[in-house]
């Protein structure tokens, strides 16, 4: 190991916890500090966690560190979406080839899980500690816990703290830093779906369910227990939006006429419509992420919207490729920190980008006839040809080695050689005749 022994880590959440296991390991001595009580005793904060969805990019460091069979313990394998219209009729959707599954897991089970094991690494967790200054030149942070004044020096500091990371605020009036954040016009709200009477799934657990309704959408997603974790995204104001769900008759009419088939199956829908709140969805976008030997990785570097389902599996990735270039660079951080900003700022931007534009396509585009059209032509391409043309969504999902940088570019491509083929005569009745071969060979021309 270099001259550098000792990391400070702020936040204890999913990123957080998973670094301080790949560090703990590596043999430095490792503190992170939480400014909450410590969920294992006290419990996750209702009503704020969307159900997350672990695909490949996260089983990828979860493998390194040790946990896939833990963690093989607490999901459920979703093949594929299942579009529900208004009159409960479904389509199924699959995400990959036969085999392939992105998995629903418990938010709060999962950083249970991290840290316990980032202790048993040989972690300590400061819970109950409110970060008040950080002083890049010494890598001090100044904190209080339980009340209590402290502070703390380390050789580095990471800043896992989250989409309103405090390292991050504190960087941000520093000299030449660049921040932005946007919120998106639509909140979202936790509601629920119970198990069945005799514990049964009152749904296909194997799929995450989609309720595509135009500017709004439902969305669904299994736990262990049998029930479902729904997630409402809802525009705050405007015709169609919280702010016109006012009484408890217009949170019953809205979802029964609007989610009908859903409806049926939420005995508990008023009670959780008021007792979880409404929440923002933001885009963080910063750089540097570096200030002398201060490094914000995850939420804190690149917050994101959570609809490409990558949130929690791009923070992960920060944490392979940051422990990745530990080993490149033989634990010389006066390497690693700059190169990972480097290397992580085009893919957290590209799927930033994503993330927003796959909005749209579940709310919008699901039911739509010639999006749909051309996810089959797509769909054949892949069989077809699959080490040639391998569908956006295929690529950020599963396969991991590929750079989300590079899943856009490819993506972006494939797009428009999809404009052309959808623009040909009689599409919809003669897509089978296609010259599939020659579809792939313009991709492999670009």
């Amino acid at each position: 190991m270099s001259s550098t022994k000792s990391v400070t880590i702020a936040g204890a959440g999913l990123v957080g916890s998973l670094i301080g296991i790949y560090l703990a390991r590596r043999g430095y001595k490792v503190e992170i500090f939480e400014k909450r009580p410590d969920m294992r005793q006290k419990g996750m904060e209702g009503g704020r966690s969307i159900n997350l969805a672990l695909s490949n990019r996260g089983w990828w460091p979860l493998k390194e560190v040790g946990l896939e069979n833990q963690v093989q313990d607490m999901i459920i394998p979703m093949a594929g979406r299942a579009m529900h219209d208004s009159s409960g009729d479904l389509t199924f959707q699959p995400y990959g080839k036969e085999g392939q599954a992105i998995n629903s897991i418990s938010r709060g089970g999962l950083n249970a899980l991290l840290m316990t094991e980032a202790e048993k690494a040989g972690a300590v967790i400061h819970f109950n500690c409110t970060i008040e200054h950080i002083d890049f030149d010494q890598s001090t942070i100044s904190c209080v816990k339980d009340g209590k004044p402290m502070m703390h020096l380390s050789d580095v500091i990471i800043g896992s703290d989250g989409a309103f990371s405090v390292v991050r605020k504190f960087m941000q009036i520093t000299d030449r830093f660049n921040y932005s954040q946007h919120y998106i016009e639509h909140g979202y709200k936790e509601l629920s779906i119970p198990a069945g009477k005799n514990g049964e799934f009152l749904l296909d657990k194997n799929a995450l369910h989609i309720w595509p309704r135009g500017n709004y959408m439902l969305i669904a997603l299994p736990n262990k227990d049998a029930s479902f974790t729904c997630t409402l995204f809802l525009a705050f104001e405007g015709e169609r939006s919280f702010s016109q769900l006012k009484t408890d008759d217009d949170i019953l009419n809205f979802f029964r006429q609007d989610f009908p088939d859903a409806f049926e199956r939420m005995p508990t829908l008023l009670e959780d419509f008021h007792h979880n709140p409404t929440s923002s969805l933001v885009t963080v976008r910063c750089y540097p992420w570096v200030k002398n030997k201060t490094l914000l990785i995850g939420d804190a570097s690149h917050a994101i919207v959570p609809f490409y389902g990558q949130g929690m599996n791009s923070g992960f990735e920060d944490c392979r490729v940051l422990n990745a270039l530990l080993d490149k660079h033989g634990d010389n951080w006066d390497k690693v920190l700059p190169e990972f900003q480097k290397e992580r700022k085009p893919d957290a931007d590209a799927i930033s980008h994503l993330a927003l534009s796959n909005f749209i396509e579940m709310r919008d585009l699901v039911g739509d006839e010639n999006f749909l059209l051309r996810k089959k032509i797509e769909a054949r391409l892949y069989e077809l040809y699959p080490e040639e043309w391998i569908p956006l969504y295929s690529m950020v999902t599963f396969k991991e080695e590929l750079r989300y940088s590079e899943a856009l570019r490819q993506g972006e491509t494939q797009q428009r050689i999809m404009d052309e083929v959808m623009r040909s005569p009689d599409i919809h009745e003669r897509w089978m005749d296609l010259d599939f071969r020659s579809i792939a060979d313009r991709l492999k021309a670009t």
